[in-house]
């Protein structure tokens, strides 16, 4: 057995230790699909900035196969790479990447893929992916789009090499495939604001859609069943995922905080990781009563980095610690701190519903989230 061999099957032993993989088919296809073959060079953090690693590095293959996700380009600018490796270390903003394994593997398994069907990708990426998916659908049933033409016809190639020759296209996934055909499974491997419409129109009645909402709070993964009528509805699922968004869902740069004063801050009982962090199951109920506010992450020169919500509308919070208390501060047009706490007590007034309890619907003029039935309390998904 050849040392990238070994290192696959210990991939999938992980991916079972982890309870993200169970179908025997998926299993075979993360067994089967030589990962290296997608990742001959990425990006690997490196104090703050981008290193670049390419095949035959110290550690390259072991890197290919670990959990973690790749990033295999910066700033939507190919030549990044090339830099980071002529003059070392680079900064920038990922802007494509081969993704976790575990989430891949949660994802396809939640496509619920059947012999025969039709599947289209949003998002080819390295073309990995697409290429663990025509190994469980086989010759001529899976279909992926790009934007990027440089990274479809990157990942056209590595197919090719890996023995897989699905469909490839160059085009804005929101739209779908170029070709206009209809789909029994569509995947989106980034995240989107909206489901697009043009999604729907090339699901068949009863296809499932499968995507990651681009979300500043509260994101995650979610199901739908495709209608008879453009339409389709379906859940949140329990399993989280989150993926870079599709270059028009892009959130906008945020400006610069205002630094509160020393009369500004007050104590809370709330602290911000209740607010921000995927694994609190407060989450994803904040992003429903808090539309449009996004975490990020700020310092100063005498604090330790924290945490602060902004609005495009200008308003804001900061909170930090001290004295063993929570403190917050806040400003702009709103005060985003006041409606997050009368959230929270909602939220323990309804139950603390989990993610699960949560169902989505879309059709031509709107799109809601719901708790619990289509007719109960809903919530502008945008």
């Amino acid at each position: 057995m050849t040392r990238s061999a070994r290192l696959r099957r210990r991939l999938v032993e992980l991916l079972l230790d982890e309870d993200v993989l169970h179908a025997p088919e998926w299993v075979a296809a993360f067994r089967a699909v030589p990962r290296h073959v997608f990742l001959p060079r990425f990006f690997v953090p490196a104090g703050g900035l981008w290193a670049a690693v390419e095949r035959g590095d110290p550690g390259w293959l072991e890197t290919v196969y670990s959990r973690d996700v790749l990033v295999t380009q910066l700033d939507d600018d190919p030549d990044r790479w090339e830099l980071a490796r002529r003059d070392g270390p680079v900064a920038g903003t990922p802007t494509s990447s081969s993704s976790m394994p575990s989430i891949m593997a949660i994802m396809l398994e939640e496509l619920r893929v059947r012999d025969g069907q039709r599947v289209l990708e949003i998002g080819t990426g390295t073309g990995y992916n697409a290429a663990l998916l025509s190994h469980r659908c086989g010759a001529g049933l899976v279909s992926t789009v790009d934007i990027d033409p440089g990274i479809v016809e990157t990942a056209r190639e590595r197919l090719a090499t890996a023995g897989y020759r699905p469909a490839c296209a160059v085009g804005d996934g929101a739209l779908g495939f170029p070709a206009g055909m209809v789909f029994d499974r569509v995947l989106c491997t980034a995240s989107v604001s909206s489901i697009p419409v043009a999604w729907l129109a090339q699901t068949a009645p009863g296809g499932l859609i499968v995507t990651t909402l681009n979300r500043p709070i509260g994101a995650g993964l979610v199901r739908l069943v495709a209608g008879e009528d453009g339409t389709a509805q379906g859940r949140v699922l329990a399993r989280d995922g989150r993926f870079m968004p599709l270059r028009a869902h892009r959130l906008p740069e945020y400006d610069p905080l205002p630094t509160p004063s020393r009369d500004d801050w007050e104590q809370t009982r709330l602290p911000m990781v209740m607010v921000i962090q995927p694994r609190r199951q407060f989450e994803f109920f904040a992003g429903l009563a808090l539309p449009g506010v996004r975490a990020i992450r700020v310092s100063t020169d005498d604090e330790a980095p924290s945490f602060a919500l902004v609005h495009p509308d200008g308003s804001w919070v900061r909170q930090r610690r001290r004295a063993g208390a929570n403190e917050v501060a806040q400003g702009g047009p709103r005060a985003l701190w006041d409606l997050a706490e009368a959230a929270y007590v909602e939220w323990c007034e309804l139950g603390k519903p989990e993610r699960d309890r949560f169902g989505l619907t879309v059709t031509a003029d709107r799109q809601e989230f719901w708790l619990d039935a289509p007719d109960g309390r809903t919530w502008p998904l945008d």
